[in-house]
């Protein structure tokens, strides 16, 4: 099913590149997806790489608080203006990058700074994957859209899925005929609310 034109005049896309290579296999595949995007859908483009972030301290039982540098002020105002957001992460050891990681850990900072409500402004939007391995079988990336869908369903989010494509060497992705098949129509998929294992479609909504 397509998404209305009412829905797509209020979306605006975040991506968020977790590569640790510019112009990877997973950029060019989130990029070819974001290729047939309405014209009109607002689209904002970070690299952790150039965005760095210094390991997550999690202070949620210190009484004080520590103050947010720039990048991570600059990802959390990001993270927040936007309705999708897409995470563009390689599948590195069957999971995802560093980067992309330390970047999902500050969200639990941002859930736990006083004051915040970082989940209850989450709840709705929806989390997206793209992720280039270099096996044939994408099956193992099964820990990285658990990943996404687990982290989507804490915060009542929707979650897109994960797409996938295969390419090691640079650029070998655009090799992946199916793959660029799919990224056509991969943001015009239904979005259902996420759902832990043990959830309900009706509890996942709640």
């Amino acid at each position: 099913m397509t998404l209305d034109a009412t829905r797509d005049a209020d979306r605006s896309f975040l991506f968020v590149l977790g590569s640790s290579r510019s112009d990877g296999n997973t950029e060019i595949l989130a990029r070819a997806a974001a290729a047939h995007l309405p014209a009109g859908v607002p689209q904002r483009w970070v690299d952790l790489n150039r965005l760095p972030l210094p390991d997550f301290q999690d202070g949620r039982h210190e009484t004080a608080g520590w103050p947010a540098g720039e990048n991570e002020e600059l990802l959390r105002q990001a993270t927040l203006e936007a309705t999708d957001i897409v995470i563009a992460s390689p599948l590195y050891w069957y999971s995802l990058s560093a980067q992309t990681k330390r970047y999902l850990d500050y969200w639990s900072g941002w859930l736990n700074t006083p004051d915040s409500d970082f989940k209850e402004r989450m709840a709705g939007r929806t989390l997206w994957g793209v992720t280039a391995m270099a096996d044939a079988d994408h099956v193992v990336a099964g820990a990285l859209e658990t990943t996404l869908n687990h982290s989507a369903a804490y915060l009542r989010m929707r979650f897109g899925g994960v797409l996938t494509g295969t390419g090691s060497r640079p650029g070998r992705v655009r090799a992946d005929k199916q793959a660029m098949i799919r990224a056509k129509t991969f943001f015009q998929r239904e979005t259902p609310f996420a759902r832990f294992p043990y959830e309900t479609e009706a509890g996942a909504a709640a």
